[in-house]
């Protein structure tokens, strides 16, 4: 038998990769491939990390199958692994995420059984009502409870040293200029960074930041020099600095506006039949500006993170766009 597999979670991971033809500038010389991490079960990257951090909290002994109840403050991805693996392995699941989520999200989560919880957005971290402290006290307080903690967890970049990063280098046999991606927790960018970094120092890894996050700022300057502020694309950015954004590996950090993100979501669906989320676009926009500031790289790979149906109510929803003002009519 072939592509047959004992369950869901087998099929974690050897993601494809498709290069981008349609939406680059004119006369733009390098080439950028999309690493699609939206083919995993769960729909993202995402299912990676849930997969390394359950398994780890098990070996150590903090996790029992169908005791175990998995607490996590998420923007959504991370619970859909969270729960999708918890379904398989016997584990309860409360997620808090801050009410800028789709409601597409929300509805996932609630689907595969998982409680959610709706906090405020925009509160510093250590506000008793942000999603982070609400998931802390959570956690303390509910018998058997693990606080999977992605933003600091060294399972999240270690999953991506272990296997995505070897993916992409085994899929371009080694011929990489440059990796781009966007960093929430930083697991991603942080890991597979690690990783081509062993393989070729010369790579250069790109944190692509939305206009209102302190990851750029930390990148180029090494301190906060704009304070964070409100921004519409999900899943990236930070306004504190997670444990698993590894400042020493990235290279470079290109901001990109929420109005860039979202107009290049539509041009992926439009022109590339690409359905990703705008986080996904953020980065393609991010590595299209670095590369045209550096056109001596010529091959870069570019993660796109995750589906477009999480976003159908927000980013493919005109009358979302002209509300929010990313439509002028």
């Amino acid at each position: 038998m072939k592509n047959v597999y004992s369950s869901v979670i087998d099929i974690i991971g050897n993601t494809p990769a498709v290069k981008i033809n349609n939406v680059l500038p004119p006369h733009f010389s390098a080439q950028i491939w999309a690493k699609l991490e939206y083919f995993n079960p769960g729909g993202s990257v995402k299912d990676r990390i849930a997969l390394s951090i359950i398994k780890e909290a098990e070996k150590k002994g903090r996790l029992k199958p169908g005791v175990g109840v998995l607490v996590e403050a998420t923007s959504g991805n991370t619970g859909v692994g969270l729960a999708m693996v918890g379904a398989i392995l016997g584990y309860k699941c409360i997620f808090v995420m801050p009410d800028k989520i789709s409601e597409e999200k929300r509805a996932l989560l609630r689907a595969y059984g998982a409680e959610v919880i709706i906090t405020p957005t925009g509160l510093e971290p250590d506000d008793p009502r942000s999603h982070y402290s609400v998931a802390k006290k959570i956690a303390f307080e509910t018998p058997h409870a693990y606080l999977t903690n992605q933003y600091h967890n060294p399972a999240n970049p270690q999953a991506h040293i272990d296997f995505t990063g070897p993916e992409i280098w085994e899929q371009f046999d080694g011929n990489i200029d440059v990796f781009v991606a966007g960093a929430g927790t930083g697991g991603s960018l942080s890991g597979i960074g690690t990783y081509l970094k062993q393989k070729n120092p010369h790579v250069k890894i790109v944190l692509a930041d939305p206009v209102g996050s302190i990851l750029f700022d930390l990148v180029k300057h090494g301190k906060v020099i704009d304070p964070p502020q409100g921004y519409f694309v999900e899943g990236v950015g930070e306004d504190m600095l997670p444990d698993n954004v590894h400042l020493k590996i990235i290279d470079d950090a290109v901001q990109v506006t929420d109005q860039e993100a979202f107009e290049m979501t539509l041009a992926l669906i439009k022109k590339e039949g690409l359905c990703v989320g705008p986080s996904s676009a953020l980065a393609l926009v991010g590595a299209i500006k670095y590369l045209q500031a550096h056109p001596e790289h010529k091959n870069c790979v570019v993660l796109f993170a995750d589906h477009g149906r999480n976003y159908l109510s927000k980013a493919f929803n005109p009358q979302w766009l002209l509300d929010n003002g990313f439509l002028t009519k």
